[in-house]
C-alpha cells in the first residue's frame, strides 16, 4: 500500500481570497471615514465663513430686512440664486439680529442654527447636529454712503 503524499498547500484554497476581502474592508471603510472627516471639515469651515460674510454684510449695508443677509449665508448672494452652499442649508438655520445698530455704532450677530449633517459613506443615514455658528461684528457704515467732495 502506497501512501498519498500530501501536496503544500493543500487545505488552503480559498485562504488568499478571504484574507483580501477581510483587509480591503478595512483599508476601504478607513478611506471612506478619512473622506467623510474631511466633508465634516469642510462643511465646519464654510459655516464658520458664511456666518462671518453674512455679519460682515449686515454691518456694511441697510438693514432694512434681513433677506439680503440671509442669501449672503445661504447661497454667497444677495438675490439667493443658485444652490446652497451646503446641500440642506436654508434660510431657516439662519438668525440675524442688530443691537443698536448705527453708523460706527451697535451690532449685528449672525448665527446658523440647526443644520445637520449627513453622512455618505454609512449604511443607516446618519446625521450630525452641528454646533451654533455665530459672528458678532461692530456697525460700520450700514449703508451710509458720503458726500461727495
Amino acid at each position: 500500500m502506497m501512501m498519498r503524499r500530501r501536496k503544500k498547500h493543500e487545505g488552503e484554497r480559498g485562504s488568499t481570497l478571504l484574507e483580501f476581502s477581510i483587509s480591503s474592508i478595512v483599508f476601504l471603510t478607513s478611506l471612506f471615514a478619512m473622506l467623510d472627516f474631511g466633508r465634516l471639515l469642510w462643511a465646519h469651515n464654510a459655516l464658520a465663513d458664511a456666518a462671518r460674510r453674512g455679519a460682515r454684510h449686515a454691518v456694511s449695508n441697510s438693514v432694512s430686512s434681513t433677506t439680503p443677509i440671509k442669501n449672503i449665508v445661504v447661497y454667497g448672494n444677495v438675490d439667493g440664486t443658485g444652490t446652497p452652499l451646503l446641500p440642506g442649508l436654508t434660510a431657516n438655520h439662519v438668525m440675524v439680529e442688530y443691537n443698536g445698530i448705527g453708523l460706527g455704532r451697535g451690532t449685528a450677530t449672525v448665527s446658523i442654527n440647526g443644520y445637520q449633517f449627513s453622512f455618505v459613506t454609512t449604511l443607516f443615514g446618519l446625521t450630525m447636529n452641528m454646533p451654533e455658528y455665530s459672528t458678532t461684528l461692530t456697525g460700520e457704515t450700514v449703508g451710509f454712503s458720503p458726500p461727495r467732495l
